[in-house]
């Protein structure tokens, strides 16, 4: 009788708890990303036991090691301790933070390794605690998340004939090719493209610098029809809570003035 495979097992990674959810009675799913093996789901036996060791240290934006064995796609949480080393997050950046993960959770498949991903995860974690401006990291994160997917955005020079970008010039961004010039022959049947956006955007999202908040809410609106594109329509909720929130203090100035 063959031996039977023994589990295979990982210690110490280095991880960000991306969302739980409730399994059965006393346990959690974990969804992680990892330093080394991309996201990683687990299930976290006990951990709502309220003697477990595991309770009160699997939260989201807290640097962890976690230990994990198995083969099949859902792993078994062996052991979870906080490694230290970056301040809390917490306010409107705690939202910023919540929009990073679901991007994560709907975009990046489970253990597909991006260790540049997760770096840039976690550079951009210490930037919110740290108070830094929130829109520029953002469109940074989702422009290199893209990237690591593949789906890397042209951005400083034009899809037809390879010349610069010009700032002054507009541009339509078509999601086959990237940006193409608006009137240009190309631009007319180029099928499925973005509304128009100004060539000091594109420079701007490839720079991570933006000059206004012109240029900021430009490159915003077209990150997220980017995204959009790429999540095939699915809905971001993080991103709704925050739309909601700002109505709602939109209402209240109005409400002062």
């Amino acid at each position: 009788m063959a031996p039977r495979a023994q589990p295979l097992r990982r210690d110490d990674e280095p991880a960000f708890v991306l969302h739980t959810y409730p399994y059965r009675e006393t346990s959690l799913i974990v969804e992680a990303l990892t330093a080394g093996y991309g996201r990683v789901a687990m299930v976290a036996r006990g951990a709502k036991r309220p003697r477990s060791e595991l309770r009160g240290i699997l939260h989201g934006f807290q640097p962890l090691l976690l230990s994990w064995s198995g083969q099949a796609e859902l792993k078994t949480l062996i052991r979870a301790e906080w490694r230290g080393g970056m301040p809390l997050v917490g306010g409107s950046a705690l939202l910023c933070g919540f929009y990073l993960n679901e991007l994560l959770l709907k975009l990046l498949p489970r253990e597909d390794p991006h260790p540049q991903l997760f770096a840039a995860y976690e550079a951009a974690l210490g930037e919110l605690a740290a108070g830094r401006e929130q829109a520029p990291l953002l469109r940074r994160f989702e422009v290199q998340l893209l990237a690591e997917l593949g789906y890397a955005l042209p951005l400083v020079r034009e899809a037809d004939t390879g010349e610069p970008i010009d700032p002054a010039a507009r541009y339509h961004y078509a999601f086959d090719r990237g940006p193409r010039r608006a009137g240009s022959r190309s631009a007319l049947g180029a099928g499925p493209v973005l509304p128009l956006v100004r060539g000091a955007t594109l420079l701007a999202l490839a720079d991570g610098r933006y000059a206004d908040a012109d240029t900021a809410g430009e490159a915003k609106r077209l990150m997220r029809e980017v995204l959009d594109h790429y999540l095939e329509q699915r809905g971001v909720e993080s991103r709704r809570v925050v739309q909601d929130l700002q109505a709602l203090e939109d209402e209240g100035n109005t409400g002062r003035d």
